[in-house]
């Protein structure tokens, strides 16, 4: 079977479809790569690209779309909801199929060192990557984001892993590194983006701090406020949805916002998901409500239904399902 890695970098750029289509067009014409996914957003003017491919496939396709952003992107333009840090904000890789996470430890590695060279630019190590266990989690990296970063840089503690120390005010710094498949996940909310993030902060594993955790473990979540939406999210990364899976996101933000007396109007899927964590889900509701519901196709539409996630546009399965983009791409079944 084939080697088979996921890398889903996220660019900051969600609003210019001209620049998010030809970062998308350098993925798709690096040969070996698949683009399963692209998803911009407005609000927080950030766009998650998804894309599957061999090890060494992989990291070309990542420079490849580099190359482009450093042309494209101006961060010293860029204002957006969600945290960043640079233009190519973070690029993680993921095991898929017949490679281990050290091989893709190697991948960020190996973009990191390739990607510094080539544009001269700073770049970090998170995740299974890191090399510190201050940097392992990204918004411990990404603290201050892209404003903090000329004083952060002349710091020797906060030295890249590859590059040079010195600011790229277009660009800004990159962190890559190596994790498992991460769902990120979001629940609406008819509400202001602090009351939002005051749920957040209840329901995120950091909590309010080191004296002051949150109840969901491998949770992270902050709040913003969707202008296009007119509503306002609980933004949630589920770092590993089989020690906290999705429902419980959920339904312990659906718990917070009853007690607030805000209305919860749907959630939504940022890129992909695994079939995994909806079957999850599914079976969650199933015995729950004791339901009998047999096919697969149902299970999916059920949680598709409980948890609303149809209320910003479509979830087609066929298209957000990790392994049916896949099955489709490599014919990996």
């Amino acid at each position: 079977m084939a080697k088979l890695v996921e890398c889903v970098p996220n660019f900051s750029e969600g609003r210019n479809k001209e620049v998010i289509d030809a970062i998308a067009d350098a993925i798709s014409a690096t040969e070996g790569c698949s683009l399963l996914d692209v998803d911009p957003g407005s609000s927080t003017n950030r766009t998650v690209y998804t894309f599957v491919g061999p090890p060494m496939t992989v990291i070309e396709g990542a420079l490849n779309a580099a190359r482009v952003a450093f042309k494209l992107i101006d961060m010293t333009k860029h204002s957006g909801e969600h945290p960043r840090m640079g233009a190519m904000d973070v690029c993680p890789f993921i095991p898929v199929q017949n490679v281990s996470m050290a091989e893709c430890v190697q991948c960020a590695n190996e973009l990191g060192q390739r990607l510094s060279d080539m544009l001269n630019v700073p770049v970090y190590l998170y995740g299974e990557a890191a090399r510190k266990e201050s940097r392992r989690s990204l918004p411990s990296v990404r603290a201050g984001e892209y404003e903090a970063l000329p004083e952060k840089l002349k710091k020797s503690e906060w030295a890249p892993e590859y590059g040079p120390t010195t600011f790229v005010p277009s660009w800004g710094a990159t962190v890559t590194g190596a994790r498992k498949f991460l769902i990120a996940y979001n629940v609406n909310l008819l509400s202001t983006k602090e009351q939002a993030h005051r749920i957040a902060l209840d329901i995120r594993e950091q909590g309010r701090g080191k004296d002051q955790p949150g109840l969901l473990r491998k949770v992270q979540g902050m709040g913003w406020y969707l202008e296009e939406a007119n509503l306002a999210q609980v933004s949630t990364n589920i770092l590993d949805f089989e020690v906290t899976p999705m429902h419980m996101v959920y339904e312990e933000i659906c718990r917070d916002a009853k007690d607030f007396n805000l209305p919860v109007v749907g959630s939504q899927i940022v890129g992909l998901i695994p079939l995994k964590a909806m079957l999850d889900c599914a079976d969650f509701y199933i015995q729950n409500e004791k339901l009998f519901i047999v096919e697969e196709e149902h299970k999916i539409r059920l949680v598709i239904s409980k948890l609303g996630l149809e209320s910003l546009g479509p979830f087609v399965p066929k298209e957000r399902i990790i392994e049916v983009q896949l099955w489709a791409a490599w014919s990996v079944r």
